[in-house]
């Protein structure tokens, strides 16, 4: 299944939220979702990091832990 090379943690940069993907329940799609990294179990503070340093967040500091969409 290809889906598992999606699992990861994505940032949504117009809205500096961040989500876990560790299912193929629900995967983000550019533009407004860019995938970070693979490591689903990196803590807040280490995904700040990589969003600033990949320069995907100039408010890398604000990023806060979003939450994936319901199906209908």
């Amino acid at each position: 299944m290809q889906q598992a090379s999606k699992f990861g943690i994505y940032l949504n940069s117009k809205e500096n939220k961040v989500v876990r993907i560790n299912s193929p329940y629900w995967i983000p799609e550019e533009p407004d979702w860019v995938f970070l990294t693979s490591e689903v179990n990196s803590t807040l503070l280490q995904i700040r990091d990589m969003a600033k340093e990949q320069g995907q967040s100039s408010e890398s500091e604000s990023i806060t832990w979003g939450t994936i969409p319901l199906r209908d």
